[in-house]
């Protein structure tokens, strides 16, 4: 009977053999010449990519034997043909990259290498992964691939009668063709039969194949010394020894490729993409009082100096072309503009997660989380043998518990410096504006003279922000550049296990950093400037030195839409010229280095050596760039309602200028998946969160809408006023303050403005009583009814914006129906055809074991019985 079930169980595994293939194939990974790696000088056994010559074919996307396809291409300068050779150095590089390119080929991968036609040094080795390596990493790394085309009918929506609109905005189908919807579920190599597959060149798309190819690049090992594995091509190529590593563009950009096969994607994509023709086109993704510029009331209400010594008594009505400007913005319809936009923010994050919900399914990412691989950086330094709580059983991890918390601490500690390094520069920038304000104030004009244009604008308040807004814009950007190098090296250090949580640590680090960097000053300007500053005879010092600074008398909006302005601005132009101009200046270099013409004349992989890498961060800094837009856009929106407009351009602009960046001037990026936009989704929900704050406040403390509706509706009539009708006559003259310019002798020894004036009185911006009162110099009435009614306005206009955004985000799924019922369908597919196949399978081999067993046991007992 034992010898019996040997047998079968035999008959089973040689049946079984084939589904082993890809075990072996997985195994090579360990067990490749590298794994004897121990002395380079030891290795004699390489295997070698063929060397070809270049067969003429420019746009060929091929081998030379015009059937495997160049799935990605490494390049490296040949050392034997160097200037400088540095014979001992140079040979340790040689051997790495050998042993390398052999352990690639004992993994199945196929290499050919051609010597470049432009520069005889370089040596371009293009690799191509065959059908049976894609089968096996496609099951490795959970690849989801065509099982069915989409049976589901198509739901009719009210916007269909708008379809003739629409379709102006779509792009044009008869050149970019729609792509086929397939229900999709990871791939199973031994289940093959029940996956869609027509032709096996284009079941795994180019797409794919460079993501399959690019995990056994960056997993492949060149050297074990002393138990440490060097592995990965990214190591390769920071190190020398590999010049460059990408997969390739399918043709030029500005013309169709002459080869028939040749799906021309690029240049599809420069035309309905990148063109500023298709700008229009989606893409294919998948009351203020005119009394302070009254002669006759602002020209004789003189202002008290704003700083000690050197500021002199001035004239209201030198702010009257920053109050008219002011106007624009410090009105009623800024409020009701704050309030659609905290409810549009709500709206937009929640058809977002739709659209996020869509694309999830488009492209295969619903269920990505669970799938995902370790980090190469991460799986190399696994060196701690512990314990699974839930498996029971042995697994390798980079560091212990007590490791893991340093790391924590040391990182936590790192970022919390470079904080406080944002917010001394910020007081660095305060400083500077309180002490160049008194510059200002002393060399800049006294009274207004209407024949010069300058001086109606340029006051001394106006100079001071415009020159720090400048200054801090400087150091908001050499700050982010050293940062971003400091963060990177911490979340290295940090060592996260999946790229997901790589770029999620990487993100919140990111916009913390960021968060404080921006928007510090403009907080600053918003909640701080001009709220803590005493009175004439009794003002308070910063460091017990500078006088803080105030507002003008119309407050400190307009100077935060200065600062609004001059960031915003600034950052367009500086990113675009980071991302644009230098790119297109640092290619047009790379071709004048080149034989003039010899360019057209070379291959693909030889031209787009010649673009500019894009790195492994080039979208995570558009992610970037884009939230903190979006955090100017909503956190200070009823201070520069231009804002949002501004940003729909420059993103109308920013899509063509990436579109033409990514098709011309780049190498083709190695594509990744990711099942949704990570920590950006949390960060852009807390920032609407916020907005609803910043700007109940901005209205409330920065903006003069408050105050004016107090006086309207209380303090222009009886019994506070005299007016016999609400009116906004009085205004100016109501918030301002009187002082005695005498009670500056009782505050100093010596009264440090006899010789700027001959006047007793002055008037300031604050609601105080006027010398001579019981109570003078303290807060008067309007003064607390002017803070009960901005107490009062946060409050309500809080909790109706949140009551709306909480309505909103119940009434509104995340998931369409539609969508819904996709998943849903494809789940059951995936049930259906793969889960229940493989048990009728397992079933029948079972009966056939069973037949098999009797059939022995017949043959036993039968000559017992005769």
């Amino acid at each position: 009977m034992q010898m019996m079930t040997r047998d079968v169980l035999l008959e089973m595994e040689l049946e079984e053999e084939d589904d082993d293939d890809g075990d072996i194939v997985l195994e090579n990974l360990e067990q490749t010449i590298v794994s004897g790696f121990g002395s380079l000088e030891s290795q004699q056994d390489f295997r070698t990519p063929e060397f070809e010559e270049f067969n003429g074919k420019l746009d060929s996307l091929f081998f030379n034997d015009g059937q495997r396809r160049i799935d990605f291409v490494l390049v490296y300068e040949d050392e034997s043909r160097k200037e400088t050779n540095k014979k001992g150095s140079n040979e340790k590089q040689r051997r790495k990259r050998r042993a390398y390119e052999s352990n690639l080929i004992c993994d199945g991968l196929q290499l050919e290498a051609t010597r470049s036609l432009l520069d005889d040094k370089l040596v371009f080795v293009k690799v191509h992964a065959p059908w049976e390596v894609l089968c096996t990493y496609a099951e490795i790394m959970h690849i989801k691939l065509p099982l069915k085309p989409n049976d589901l009918k198509t739901r009719s929506s009210a916007f269909d009668n708008f379809s003739w609109f629409t379709k102006v905005l779509q792009v044009d189908e008869s050149i970019i063709k729609p792509e086929q919807e397939f229900f999709t579920a990871p791939f199973e190599k031994n289940r093959m039969n029940d996956f869609y597959i027509q032709d096996r060149d284009t079941f795994f798309n180019p797409a794919t194949r460079s993501r399959i190819v690019h995990f056994i690049l960056s997993r492949i090992k060149y050297q074990v010394r002393d138990n440490v594995k060097k592995f990965g091509i990214n190591k390769l190529v920071s190190s020398g020894i590999y010049k460059a590593a990408f997969p390739l563009h399918d043709c030029n950009f500005s013309s169709p490729s002459e080869d028939l096969s040749c799906p021309n994607e690029r240049y599809l994509l420069y035309r309905e993409w990148a063109h500023p023709r298709s700008i229009y086109k989606k893409q294919p993704l998948d009351l203020i009082s005119k009394e302070v510029c009254d002669p006759d009331i602002g020209g004789k209400i003189i202002m008290c100096p704003q700083c000690d010594k050197l500021c002199p008594f001035w004239k209201l009505n030198i702010t009257c072309e920053s109050s008219k400007k002011l106007c624009l913005f410090d009105s009623f319809g800024t409020l009701v503009f704050a309030v659609f936009m905290g409810v549009w923010v709500t709206l937009f994050l929640e058809f977002w997660k739709r659209r996020q919900a869509e694309l999830e399914y488009e492209w295969d990412t619903v269920e990505l989380q669970q799938e995902e691989q370790a980090r190469p950086e991460y799986e190399a330094r696994c060196t701690h043998v512990v314990i699974n709580e839930i498996t029971q059983e042995e697994e390798r991890i980079p560091f212990t518990t007590w490791g893991k918390c340093i790391r924590i601490t040391l990182c936590a500690s790192a970022v919390f410096f470079w904080i406080l390094l944002i917010i001394a520069s910020v007081i660095g920038i305060i400083v500077y504006r309180l002490s160049v304000f008194i510059v200002f104030s002393a060399k800049l004009p006294k009274n207004l003279n209407g024949t010069d244009p300058i001086q109606k604008y340029l006051t001394p308040q106006m100079a001071t922000s415009i020159t720090a807004s400048l200054i801090s814009f400087i150091i908001i950007m050499i700050l982010n550049t050293i940062y971003e190098k400091v963060a990177i090296m911490i979340t290295n250090f940090e060592l996260p296990r999946t790229q997901t949580d790589y770029e999620n640590s990487l993100t919140m680090k990111m916009f913390l950093f960021q968060f404080v960097n921006y928007y510090s000053s403009c907080f600053y300007i918003a909640f701080f400037k001009g709220k803590f500053v005493g009175y004439p005879g009794d003002p308070v010092y910063w460091l017990g030195k500078y006088r803080n600074e105030e507002c003008d008398p119309g407050g400190c909006l307009l100077e935060l839409t200065t600062q609004l302005i001059i960031i915003m601005g600034g950052k367009a132009i500086w990113n675009n010229i980071q991302e644009v101009l230098l790119p297109w200046v640092m290619n047009l270099i790379g071709r004048c280095h080149t034989v003039s013409g010899a360019e057209k004349k070379a291959p693909r992989w030889e031209q787009d050596y010649h673009l500019q890498p894009m790195g492994r961060l080039g979208l995570f800094y558009e992610y970037l760039e884009m939230i903190i837009q979006f955090g100017f856009v909503t956190l200070f929106v009823a201070s520069f309602p231009l804002a949002p407009l501004l940003a729909l351009v420059n993103n109308i602009l920013e899509i063509r200028v990436d579109a033409w960046k990514l098709t011309t001037q780049y190498r083709r990026m190695v594509p990744e998946k990711a099942q949704d936009i990570g920590a950006w989704q949390p960060i852009m929900q807390g920032i609407a969160i916020l907005a609803v704050v910043t700007n109940a406040m901005i209205i409330a403390f920065t903006s003069d809408m408050i105050p004016r509706l107090v006086y309207y509706w209380s303090f222009s009539v009886l019994p506070y006023g005299d007016h016999p009708h609400y009116t906004m006559k009085g205004y100016i003259n109501n918030t301002l303050s009187y002082f005695n310019v005498a009670d500056f002798k009782s505050k100093s020894k010596e009264n440090p403005y006899t010789e700027l004036g001959d006047y007793t009185t002055c008037r300031y911006r604050d609601f105080r009583y006027p010398p001579g009162h019981p109570q003078e110099y303290k807060h008067n009435i309007y003064y607390w009814h002017v803070i009960a009614a901005k107490l009062a306005f946060i409050i309500v206009m809080e909790h109706i914006i949140y009551s709306v955004k909480f309505f909103i985000s119940y009434a509104i799924p995340d998931v369409s129906k539609s969508t819904k019922s996709k998943i849903r369908r494809e789940k059951y597919l995936t049930q259906k055809l793969l889960h229940e196949n493989h048990l009728k399978d397992m079933t029948k081999n079972m009966g056939v074991i069973a037949e098999r067993m009797i059939a022995v046991v017949d043959n036993n007992i039968r000559p017992k019985s005769d």
